[in-house]
Order: structure tokens, then sequence, then C-alpha cells
């Protein structure tokens, strides 16, 4: 009998696989080549918020072969280093209403972080005031409602300070990735100087080295800050309608045209040197990654060296940041808000001739009442006068209606 003989020469062997899981973990070397092809776009997002400057410390982790690769791609058929902007936000023109999408990385995170770095973080600054009051009006206007959680609107007024395009911001993530890469470097010479194992440390050396000089490419700065600069323009960045926060940026000549910036996934960038840069360092990060799957003893060094790298990334790309860091350093004047939005836009245009006007549209895109319409058609006269007239679509075509 063939197939019985063929069982009964086997042995029954039930410590292989615990023999197997032990040696994986003791020397998991085979699993970091496969870890370094996974997370790419946490690397994409931490580069975007540090980049601008020769130096960008986005640490060596986990990721960085995906995203060389996803670079080449982008790169080369986006012509674009930059990812899009991760909150939608839209930007609007304070002189003839004029919205645009916003797709710019900068703004899109100046909008998400807001009430992060509103009132400089104190938790009672004017803004934070403004917000509880509305809270409480609204309350004692309906008081069989519970306090709303979310108020009407409230716009906030900053002036722009002078610009500095190009400044990564010296903050707490900037500074955590020259931490995380000298932690890096010390763990990778442990193994070096017990057990005279110098292929980690070549590895880390090496990753950290690629993650430099990607960040360094002076694309990256080109990108982040494509517009001009020195305007005279006030312009509004808002979520859009339902929103409770409006910001109001006035331009004295300082600050970016925003609105430039905001369309700037529209534009083509990368330049042939930038294509054959992001060429050479993604054939140099798979040749890493070949060389890490020859790693077999003290894996486990190497593995908390991505591992902590992984980390810092994750808390680079979702930190919150203020303006000042992105290089749009603002200045803080006033605050006007109110639980029912159409109040708060009377409000505003009352102070600020045609501001409140070009915020109409977004905040009302539908057919306005017939007070409300001759209450607009009152101030576009007095912006008339004063000779500021409303750049925008008038009233005039709307329909009128009762509500």
């Amino acid at each position: 009998m063939p197939v019985l003989s063929f069982f009964s020469r086997r042995t029954f062997n039930a410590t292989i696989s615990s023999l197997e899981f032990s040696q994986q973990w003791l020397n998991p070397s085979d699993v970091f080549s496969v870890l370094l092809i996974l997370g790419g776009d946490v690397v994409a997002r931490a580069l975007a918020q540090l980049a601008g400057s020769a130096i960008t410390p986005v640490a060596f982790s986990f990721g960085w072969v995906a995203y060389s690769v996803a670079a080449v791609v982008q790169a080369v058929g986006e012509n674009t280093l930059m990812p899009a902007s991760d909150c939608a936000c839209k930007v609007i023109n304070g002189s003839n209403g004029f919205a645009r999408d916003n797709s710019s990385w900068v703004i899109g995170r100046i909008v998400r972080d807001f009430e992060t770095w509103m009132d400089d973080g104190k938790s009672n600054g004017p803004i934070r005031q403004c917000l509880e009051s509305i809270r409480n009006e609204e309350w004692l206007a309906d008081q069989n409602i519970k306090p709303p959680s979310r108020v009407g609107l409230c716009v906030s007024i900053y002036k722009a300070k002078q610009a500095r395009p190009g400044h990564p911001g010296y903050d707490r993530a900037y500074v955590s990735g020259f931490v995380t890469v000298i932690t890096q470097l010390v763990l990778a010479a442990i193994p070096c100087g017990l057990y005279g194992n110098w292929g980690i440390l070549l590895v880390t050396a090496a990753g950290t080295v690629l993650s430099f000089a990607t960040g360094a490419l002076p694309q990256w700065a080109k990108e982040k800050w494509i517009c001009r600069r020195g305007v005279t323009k006030t312009v509004v960045l808002t979520r859009g309608n339902g929103s409770q926060h409006a910001i109001v940026i006035v331009s004295d000549g300082k600050g970016l045209d925003f609105e430039d910036l905001a369309a700037a996934s529209s534009m083509s960038f990368s330049s042939r040197q930038t294509r054959l840069a992001i060429l050479i360092l993604a054939a140099l990060w798979i040749i890493l990654l070949i060389t890490a799957a020859g790693i077999r003893q003290h894996a486990w060094f190497l593995f908390a060296v991505g591992g902590i790298g992984t980390l810092e990334n994750i808390y680079v790309a979702g930190i919150s940041r203020s303006p000042k860091d992105f290089g749009v350093p603002l200045e803080f004047v006033k605050v006007i808000g109110h639980h029912k939005v159409m109040q708060a836009l009377y409000d505003v245009e009352s102070l600020y001739p045609c501001l409140g006007r070009s915020m109409l549209p977004v905040f009302f895109p539908g057919d306005l009442r017939q007070d409300e319409l001759d209450r607009w058609a009152e101030y576009d006269k007095l912006a008339t006068e004063r000779g500021q007239r409303y750049e925008g679509k008038g009233l005039a075509g709307e329909v009128r209606r009762q509500r």
C-alpha cells in the first residue's frame, strides 16, 4: 500500500509551528522589507507640513519606499510634489464675492486647525468668548432646546503681517524630526557596538540621508507658496455654507494672494531636474529596500528604528500648526458674530463695506426675502456713495419671494 507507507514514514511533530513562530519573532527581518512599502500617504503629508527650507526633518520610517514610487508618478504625470489639501474649504474675494474651491495645503490646514490656533490657544480669548455669547443668545431665544454645540456665524478679522514664504515653522513638529533622527541613530548603533553588526546602522543612516534629500528639493517651496505677494486684497476663508467660522484676512501690501494660492493644483510646476531627482531617489530607495531585506540578525533594532520614525511621521502629519508656522503670520483685529447668520453678515457689512455682501452668495445661495433684498440694496447704495462699490453680481436679478 504505497499511500499508507507514505503516511507511516512521516513523524508527527507538534513543535514545528512553535519553532517557526519563535524564529520569526526572534528575527523578523523579512517582514521589515514588507513594512517599508506601506504608509506612503503619511510620509507625503509629513513632508507637506515641514517642507520649505533646505532641511526638512521627516524621519526615516516605514512607508518611504511606497512614497518614493508614488512621487515618481505624481511628478511625471501630474507635475507636482505637494499633495492636495485635506480640508475642503473656499476662498472668497472680499470685493466681488467670487468664491473658489481651495486646493492649497497651506490654506486647508489654516482652516482645518483654526479652532486650535485662534486666540493663540487661550481658553478665554475674544473669539471663544464670542462663541459662548452666541450660544447663550441662541439658547435664550429658545429655552426649550439644549444649549447648541455650534453657533450661527462667527467672523474673525485678521490683518496679514509680512509673509515669509519658505519658512518651515520651527515649532514642536519641526524639532521632533531632529530628536527622532538622533534617537534612531543611537538605537541603530547599539547592535554595532555590542555585536559588530553595522548593517542596521548603515540602513538607518542611508534612509535618513535619502529622506532629508527628498525634503530638500527646491520644488517643495515653489509649490507650497506659489502665489503673488505684497497684495492689497481682502479674502475670506471658510468651509462654506453651514460653517460656524469665517476667517477674514486683510492684506495691506504684506500678505500672500490667497486666491492664487487656492488654485495651486491647477498649475504645472515640476521641472526636468525635479523629475530626474525623484527618479534617482526612487531607485535608491528600492536599493535600500533590497539591502534591508538581507539583514537576518538583530532585526528588532531595525523595527524599533522604523517604528519610531513612523510615529514621528504620524505626529507631524496630523499636528495642528498656526499660520505663522506656514510663513503666514496674522494679527488679530476683532471678531463679529451672531446666532443669526444673516444678522452676522449685516454687522460685518456695517463695519467693512462690501465684505459682508461678498459672503452672502456662499452662506445664502438661494433666494432672499423682500426685506433682506431691501437691506442689502441699502448697503450697496451706501458703499457706492463711499466709493467702495461692490464688484460682484448684484441683487437685481435674484428672484424675490417671501419665506
